[in-house]
């Protein structure tokens, strides 16, 4: 029995993985390193330290993470200030059934707490959950399993009891070695070959997930 459904933030619940998209080649730029499409997909909810190892790969040991991360979030910002932030297809009316039907809703996402908390705030989604957690807060982020885990533990349920929601290889990685059930929605990508194992069900958009649940 479903008790908790866990879901991702960027690309899941909120439409602003396009921005990243336009962000990280972005900032990349502006300090003489060419980010191609295909290593920005490689980047989807990456977290610490996998982000660090994959850009001195790409990049080499003079590639200052912190120094372009914290540049591509002013241009995130400014585009956010600019363009607004969307709540995907079908989300509310998830998160209001889920709620209806007694069952918990969480988010595990690579954001950082206090813009997780000010982008749900902006948009009054801060209520529809009951518990928030961001692998900004664990020892490893994505596809480690920590947030995940942290979440499902949170709630007080085991990850048999939970579902997880995801758009992208590395948060679908991190809810699957946690232990729980991926419903895939893609974002900017379709189901990719490398964790097509890890997803019980892909769906279109969050109108379909109620039916997940009853089905």
């Amino acid at each position: 029995m479903i008790r908790a459904v866990i879901f991702d933030l960027d690309g899941t619940v909120l439409d602003t993985e396009k921005y990243y998209r336009r962000c990280w080649p972005a900032a990349c730029a502006h300090f003489g390193f060419n980010m191609t499409e295909e290593m920005y997909l490689q980047l989807r909810s990456l977290g610490r330290p996998f982000a660090y190892d994959r850009f001195r790969e790409w990049f080499g040991e003079s590639f200052d993470y912190d120094e372009v991360r914290a540049y591509r979030k002013l241009l995130y910002e400014d585009i956010v200030k600019k363009e607004g932030i969307q709540v995907k297809p079908g989300a509310v009316e998830a998160l209001d059934w889920l709620k209806e039907h007694g069952i918990l809703r969480a988010v595990a996402t690579a954001t950082d707490m206090e813009r997780t908390m000010r982008y749900l705030g902006s948009l009054g989604l801060d209520s529809h959950f009951d518990k928030i957690c961001s692998a900004a807060d664990c020892r490893f982020g994505k596809p480690a399993p920590d947030v995940y885990e942290k979440a499902y533990k949170t709630l007080g349920f085991s990850p048999d009891e939970c579902l997880a929601v995801e758009d992208a290889p590395n948060g679908i990685m991190s809810a699957y070695k946690a232990g729980l059930k991926v419903v895939f929605v893609p974002d900017q990508t379709k189901e990719e070959p490398e964790v097509a194992s890890c997803i019980y069900r892909t769906i279109p958009s969050l109108h379909e997930l109620p039916g997940v649940i009853t089905g």
